[in-house]
């Protein structure tokens, strides 16, 4: 009995002993992972710059947070997991959730024509759905370029929600017929928070805090439509100072809510993350929804859903949405196979947090990814030599047909540049004779010689683009000065306000607009010129049958078949 005891007790004491060095060698474990994390944002672990707030979130429980860099320089004032972020676009999922919840009480259809609800919107001659502003299917014009074109200055000047339904109410044409094409559209998810507030009586702030927030217990989190509200522990925006002179302050100056403005921290959105698997806001119903793809009018499914986009890393499904506005930057990345995800908040424009999100998931997912990692574009490309002969052979205007959008390859001192206007280049560097790589990005440029019946085409890529962008070679519209004496003149819109006014200076084309300095107009096919990165990108001059210019077309981005006429002389 005594043997047995005292075996008894032996057993027992290296069962503890092994399970003591098994927790020891867990937390060692942890301790290296977190030390590789902190490797990953060190340069932002600063008292002396803006940075990001990060959360790892495994199986529903937030195993690491820390906060690098400074939420408020002014003060000194540090971020920890705690810090409130303007998270931008990551607003979308919540705003989607909510017009979910409000179809789950069949007070709306996500079918229903959104003119139903915002009967102040134009009637466009075609179905406009509810479902199109989820999805970005709705062919209407983005707002935030739209305000930019209208003399608004973003960040700068209030917007509020009143502001961007007057613009829209004035728009007379689409980009597309609904259903053709996804193009990000900022307008369709302020207006589904209208939507929100003209079906619930609620505002949408108040509707997200009662039905999503509160339940879940966010309770850091809001959408702000207020500019000057005071929020506690918040974090402001920065940007670097030109020339690398410190920081400048770029915080947003918004009173629309629904495409952005929620503010949160990244502890909260574990909470969100959490609902999608174990749902209690909205049940299994509203996650499905939510997941849902959309499809295009031709039947082509797309990779975005409810706010949210799918999407796979290193061969593992993911589901993501990042955020981007004045010196804010956000992501939130989930790998739903492996109940994972990584929250990361930023305060600085310049970083990537979608970036950083993916080197910490390198870290946690090492053996369960299928796919080795890529190669990072700076470190792996490896030049060749390419004769100056044949680089000069690809200089010239490439041309978008479909876009009405031009590009220049430059040969400049033995090298290939790609010119997005004659002060903004990046060096194309030959990983084949015909094959390059654009600065230290991840896009690649070819351009195949012509052949029997077409052109010289150039196509610019990257890894996670389905198509490349193919333009053709293209003689270059090079006027003469009296020629562009004819552009010269003042032209109205019926759906803005300002005079846009066209000069001719210095042998150029200018153009000066309200709250803007002067841009110039580079010439690119017969009546058609570029200007600068930015809210002008494309005019096409029109002219009557007699020839003379009558007015002009002008496209961006997010904006296509925007007309001017040209005014009377006075």
């Amino acid at each position: 009995m005594f043997r047995a005891t005292v075996f008894l007790f032996l057993a027992i004491g290296l069962a503890s002993c092994q399970n003591a060095a098994s927790a020891n060698d867990q937390k060692k474990t942890a301790r290296e992972l977190h030390d590789q994390v902190d490797k990953v944002f060190a340069q932002w672990d600063s008292t002396i710059s803006p940075g990001c707030a990060l959360s790892v979130i495994k199986d529903g429980q937030i195993t690491y947070k820390r906060g690098y860099g400074m939420a408020d320089l002014d003060h000194d004032v540090p971020i920890t997991a705690q810090t409130v972020f303007h998270v931008a676009s990551i607003s979308k999922q919540f705003t989607a959730a909510a017009i979910v919840l409000l179809a789950q009480e069949h007070k709306l259809s996500l079918d229903d024509d959104v003119r139903k609800y915002i009967p102040e919107l134009p009637d466009f001659g075609v179905h406009i759905t509810i479902r199109h502003l989820i999805y970005h299917t709705s062919g209407l014009r983005d707002q935030w370029e739209l305000l930019g074109l209208a003399g608004w200055r973003y960040s700068l000047d209030l917007i509020t929600d009143d502001d961007v339904l007057a613009l829209m109410a004035r728009q007379k044409d689409l980009n597309f017929k609904p259903g053709e094409k996804h193009v990000y559209c900022n307008t369709g998810y302020t207006l589904l928070a209208q939507i929100v507030k003209r079906v619930s009586g609620q505002s949408m702030r108040e509707f997200t805090t009662n039905r999503i927030f509160q339940p879940l217990g966010m309770n850091s989190t809001h959408f702000r439509d207020d500019h000057a509200e005071i929020v506690k522990h918040i974090a402001y925006g920065y940007v670097d100072g030109e020339g690398g002179n410190g920081y400048r302050l770029s915080v947003t100056n918004f009173d629309t809510v629904g495409a952005t403005s929620l503010l949160t921290t990244v502890e909260d959105l574990a909470q969100w993350d959490e609902n999608f698997y174990h749902p209690r806001v909205g049940g299994s119903e509203l996650v499905a929804q939510q997941l849902q793809r959309g499809k295009l009018n031709n039947g082509e499914e797309l990779d975005y859903a409810f706010g949210l986009e799918h999407g796979k890393y290193r061969g593992l499904p993911t589901v993501d949405h990042g955020g981007a506005d004045a010196g804010y930057r956000a992501d939130l990345l989930r790998f739903p196979e492996q109940h994972f995800s990584v929250a990361c908040l930023c305060n600085k424009g310049e970083t990537n947090p979608s970036d950083l999100t993916r080197k910490v998931a390198d870290i946690y997912l090492a053996e369960k990814f299928t796919e080795p990692a890529a190669p990072r574009p700076e470190s792996s490309a490896k030049s060749v030599t390419v004769p100056a002969q044949r680089l000069t052979q690809y200089a010239g205007l490439y041309w978008k047909k479909d876009d009405e959008h031009a590009t220049r390859i430059v040969f400049k001192d033995g090298k290939l540049f790609l010119a997005f206007s004659e002060d903004d280049r990046l060096e194309l560097t030959p990983l084949s004779d015909n094959r390059f790589q654009l600065g230290h990005y991840p896009v690649w440029v070819t351009v195949d010689p012509p052949t029997a019946g077409a052109p010289q085409r150039m196509s610019i890529g990257s890894p996670q683009d389905k198509k490349p962008d193919v333009f053709e070679l293209v003689a270059e519209f090079k006027p003469a000065p009296n020629e562009l004496a004819a552009y010269a003149g003042s032209y109205v819109s019926e759906e803005i306000d300002p005079v846009y006014r066209i000069v001719v200076e210095n042998g150029a084309l200018v153009l000066k607009r309200l709250k803007s300095k002067p841009e110039k107009l580079e010439p690119t096919l017969a009546d058609y010129f570029q200007g600068p990165i930015g809210d002008i990108r494309h005019i096409h001059f029109q002219r009557d049958p007699a020839g003379k210019v009558t007015g002009f077309v002008l496209n961006t981005g997010r904006i296509k078949n925007f007309r001017f006429k040209k005014a009377a002389p006075l």
